[in-house]
């Protein structure tokens, strides 16, 4: 005779909140698993294979966001699953209109393009704001180490995107000409004396200059992230845009901080909307101004607003392609 389970003391009306998102099939769920800047120890990875094997699981995903979630989980067996989980470290991540799970690249720990921190940055911000209620929507922050951005900043409510200042000390160039070839964006060019020339109008902050050069003559001036917000996917996709530049790591916590206030009081009674949709109606000016009050010198005077992605269906069906111009 099949053993009878217990009464699960789960609140079914707060699960997706919880990280418990409905599946097609009676009572089953998936549960979505906090792994902040997909970092996963492999003690936690053996405790969750074995959490899954002992509940009959016979597959996870790992979602776009670097989630792990176990699929086909009955709801009765909630309360022993979070439980036994716990006991490894792994803890239920959250869904609906709070800030989700940050994700990141592996930055400049391991990443020989990397110029910040990106792993200790979410590590931080999911420490300190995980699960923060927005009152509207949900609320995705990403870390990209360097410009490659693989994390798409300008796809997330937030992205930060790491950048390098270079500069250059004459004395110590050999003129050997590898930052002028390294540089893709055509800010370096070799000069008449045979030492190399910067256009810093044309840089990219990426730092290659700096990675390339064999006796370090190009070293940073400044670093920290480039942060755009605004930006979503979903059926209306917009691309965030700018609104830091050379914002230092430890001050990442207290400007999401901003954005959030900001984000709460001009979305009051909008209803379920996104930050970007936010922006717009209010034009971006509204949101640098509450930037400014404390973080000037990293704040750009103007900006665009977030930019919608012609999809080509729908509204966008009707508009001319580059093609038909």
């Amino acid at each position: 005779m099949a053993e009878k389970r217990e009464k699960s003391t789960v609140d079914l009306e707060h699960l997706k909140t919880g990280g418990f998102i409905k599946e097609r099939g009676k009572d089953l769920f998936t549960v979505r698993l906090r792994v902040p800047g997909g970092r996963l120890p492999i003690g936690r990875m053996k405790k969750i294979a074995e959490v899954g094997e002992k509940h009959g699981i016979e597959f996870v995903h790992l979602s776009v966001r670097q989630s792990v979630e176990l699929i086909h989980v009955n709801y009765k067996d909630f309360d022993v699953i979070v439980e036994e989980l716990a006991e490894g470290g792994q803890k239920v991540a959250s869904c609906g209109a709070r800030v989700r799970v940050p994700t990141a690249c592996g930055g400049c720990e391991y990443n020989p393009n990397g110029v910040m921190d990106a792993q200790a940055s979410a590590l931080e911000v999911d420490e300190k704001l995980f699960g923060t209620p927005t009152a509207h929507h949900k609320f995705k922050i990403s870390f990209s180490g360097c410009p490659i951005d693989c994390f798409k900043s300008n796809m997330n409510d937030v992205g930060f995107q790491g950048v390098v200042d270079p500069e250059l000390d004459k004395e110590g160039c050999i003129s050997c000409g590898l930052c002028a070839k390294s540089c893709g964006a055509g800010a370096i060019e070799m000069g008449d004396d045979g030492k190399p020339v910067c256009f810093p109008e044309n840089c990219l902050y990426c730092g290659d200059c700096i990675k390339v050069c064999p006796t370090e003559a190009w070293t940073a001036r400044k670093r920290g992230y480039l942060v755009r917000i605004g930006g979503k996917g979903g059926h209306n996709p917009l691309l965030g845009t700018m609104f830091a530049l050379f914002l230092p790591a430890e001050k990442v916590v207290e400007f999401l901080e901003q954005v959030l206030a900001w984000y709460r009081e001009k979305a009051e009674g909008t209803g379920r909307v996104r930050i970007g949709d936010i922006i717009i109606k209010e034009g971006p000016g509204s949101l640098l101004e509450q930037l400014r009050t404390s973080f000037s010198e990293f704040i750009p005077t103007s900006t665009l607003p977030p930019q919608a992605v012609n999809t080509q269906v729908g509204k966008w069906a009707a508009q001319p392609t580059a093609n038909e111009r």
